[in-house]
């Protein structure tokens, strides 16, 4: 049983930044995923893909994984890159 620990981004369909701090624990799945031959949706039989823990620090997310001996990778949490530019840049 592994799981990923990222730094959840800022949402890019919406100007707010709730949530974007956030520590998230994921774990990976072990199973393919499969299409349904009625639906054509695809799904899986590993129930442990579906749960995600938030935790308020890496620290803390950290430690739940020691606790309960869930091997982990860090994903390191990209830099935000401003684009700083004015409305006049675009009759130059």
């Amino acid at each position: 049983m592994a799981a990923r620990i990222f730094r959840r981004s800022k949402n890019a369909m919406q100007s707010g930044t709730a949530r974007e701090g956030e520590w998230v624990l994921e774990f990976e799945s072990h199973a393919p995923r499969r299409a349904d031959p009625l639906m054509g949706w695809s799904g899986g039989t590993d129930t442990q893909s579906q749960v995600i823990l938030t935790f308020d620090s890496f620290e803390a997310a950290k430690g739940y994984a020691d606790r309960y001996g869930i091997a982990y990778h860090l994903v390191p949490p990209a830099e935000r890159k401003l684009k700083i530019q004015s409305y006049a840049d675009n009759f130059r």
